[in-house]
């Protein structure tokens, strides 16, 4: 077991659960949610506003109703549960159930993100491109995309924090087991609950405001970048 000095090895497990899980996430959710934000951004179609809406509702639900609605999907009783099932595999409280949780309520926020970072792209570069004999996808991938790389590593980093922080789906959906699904929120919560707990929260509290710290320093300089890029457009 790795021995980081301050931290127990309950917690450096927990630290490291976090982590990794939360980079998974991370990585998952990245080509679809760029996907999806340059769709929102780029282009009008029916049921446009009703796609957004999903997009965004997790943000808005408790997050232990997003685990429910997971429970139903991937239990055993659910339908992509049975699907899995019948591969010999289990989703629900299981390491793969808190990268799913993390993803359904990161995934909101790297596409916001990202569709603001598509949307301050100069049109006209694009067209340009176009009128070079460009098609869509290399105009999209040597303009659009390096435009907006800064937004949209905004939100990797947003979606990397709110996985490495989420709670309330989580346990819902993973279950608290100690050395499966117990990552650094739920040892937190586990603290909590324990008679002198709180004296040893110390440690785990600060690891998580630092990261959290760093996370939300590093998308605000992305989303400045953003901003400045949308505000250089209109001016010309």
């Amino acid at each position: 077991m790795i021995s980081l000095g301050f931290l127990r090895p309950i917690e450096i497990e927990a630290l490291v659960l976090s982590a990794t899980t939360a980079v998974a996430v991370a990585a998952l959710c990245l080509p679809p949610g760029v996907a999806i934000a340059w769709l929102l951004a780029r282009r009008s179609f029916r049921g446009k506003a009703l796609l957004d809406t999903l997009v965004h509702l997790p943000l808005v639900l408790p997050p232990v109703v997003v685990g429910y609605g997971l429970l139903a999907l991937f239990g055993r009783e659910g339908p992509l549960g049975r699907l899995s099932a019948s591969f010999g595999y289990d989703i629900a409280f299981t390491p793969a159930a808190i990268v799913i949780a993390g993803a359904t309520m990161g995934i909101p926020l790297l596409i916001r993100s990202a569709r603001l970072a598509f949307e301050s792209v100069d049109p006209g570069l694009e067209e340009a491109a176009r009128s070079l004999g460009q098609g869509p996808f290399s105009t999209w991938w040597r303009i659009s995309l390096p435009l907006a790389r800064p937004g949209i590593l905004a939100g990797v980093v947003l979606c990397f924090a709110r996985a490495l922080g989420e709670f309330g789906a989580t346990i819902t959906f993973a279950g608290n087991i100690a050395g499966e699904t117990r990552t650094l929120p739920l040892l937190i919560h586990t603290e909590l609950q324990t008679p002198g707990g709180e004296l040893r929260l110390g440690p785990l509290i600060a690891i998580s405001v630092a990261i959290s710290f760093v996370a939300l320093l590093l998308s605000e300089l992305g989303a400045r970048r953003v901003r400045r890029a949308r505000t250089e457009g209109g001016a010309r």
